[in-house]
């Protein structure tokens, strides 16, 4: 059953979220160590996979699909059931590469692969042929991707993820302070900069689905972020004279550590069923929000808070930001 305290609605409560002290929280947590103090780890941590990720990127760039670089699609319809790995031998006869999607009981084909000349195409439909089996020529629809959608589609993407940033950063200046927003953006570029580097070093081709993906990671570890920066609020009003303001955040961090895990954990599974039973076109998003989801949930426990105070600790104890009125 749903409670609401001071203004927060959300599940109910473990008793180390509703403790008190810091050192009940301490003793309801058997497997407790201070995160807060630990802040130098994860953000070196943070800096080993994001590093490489950002020298690949620099490097080697994105393995760019057909939606952002162009290229050609084919729809066919096969007399029988037929198989990816058989209609992806038939590309790589030709020395083509491409993604292929299959529907309608396994006869309808969606076949993604570089901008292809007649010669290229006849020689690939003729592979088919031999190599899967029959289709039906007259239903085949052959569709041609230009580089400049692939460039429209890669400017909306950057403009949409910017725009977010900057209404979060509005949002979250306006509901908590200023230090606050600054901490979360960074928690969410640390996500984005961990998604796109894995995707670069392995060169994992990516989609159109991949934009739609780091959009939703995006709302997603910053919701995760706001329920962490909720409580350190909360307590803060409570934080009494002498006592220390990097213990009230780990506290915090703690006291909402169970939910913080009970929500990641779920979103994984369900992440995971999709991409091991999905199909192909579900493949790379999915990926792509493991990938995110994971690192949204470390960034908002290890890493955003952990900004926060440095931030804090910079502006001095109280900070020079004024806290704005919930």
């Amino acid at each position: 059953m749903a409670e609401k305290k001071n203004g927060a609605v959300g599940t109910s409560q473990t008793p180390a979220a509703k403790a008190e002290s810091y050192e009940q929280v301490q003793k309801l947590h058997p497997l407790y160590f201070n995160i807060v103090k630990r802040r130098y780890w994860w953000f070196a941590l943070s800096l080993i996979v994001i590093i490489p990720g950002i020298i690949s990127l620099f490097l080697q760039g994105l393995n760019l699909g057909i939606d952002f670089k162009g290229g050609t699609m084919l729809d066919m319809k096969f007399n029988k059931p037929v198989t990816q790995s058989a209609l992806t031998d038939s590309l790589k006869s030709v020395g083509l590469e491409g993604q292929v999607q299959l529907s309608n009981g396994d006869t309808v084909a969606l076949i993604r692969t570089d901008a292809l000349e007649e010669d290229q195409r006849d020689k690939l439909l003729t592979a088919i042929q031999q190599k899967v089996g029959d289709f039906d020529r007259g239903s085949l629809k052959e569709d041609k991707v230009g580089e400049a959608i692939g460039k429209e589609l890669t400017s909306n993407a950057f403009w949409a993820l910017i725009i977010a940033s900057a209404l979060m950063l509005a949002y979250i200046s306006f509901r908590f302070q200023l230090a606050f927003a600054i901490s979360g953006i960074i928690a969410l570029l640390h996500d984005i900069l961990v998604t796109v580097g894995i995707f670069s070093i392995f060169q994992i081709q990516i989609d159109a689905t991949f934009v739609a993906a780091i959009l939703t990671v995006f709302g997603y570890s910053i919701n995760d972020t706001v329920v962490i920066f909720d409580r350190i609020r909360e307590n803060e009003t409570r934080l009494k004279r002498g006592e220390s303001y990097e213990d009230m955040v780990d506290k915090s961090v703690w006291q909402t550590m169970g939910r913080s895990i009970k929500t990641v954990v779920t979103v994984l599974i369900a992440l995971l069923a999709i991409f091991i039973l999905g199909g192909e076109s579900t493949k790379v998003f999915a990926l792509a929000m493991l990938i995110g989801v994971f690192s949204g949930a470390y960034s908002s426990i290890f890493n955003a808070s952990q900004i926060l105070v440095e931030i804090r600790k910079f502006f001095g104890k109280g900070g020079k930001v004024a806290r704005a009125k919930a």
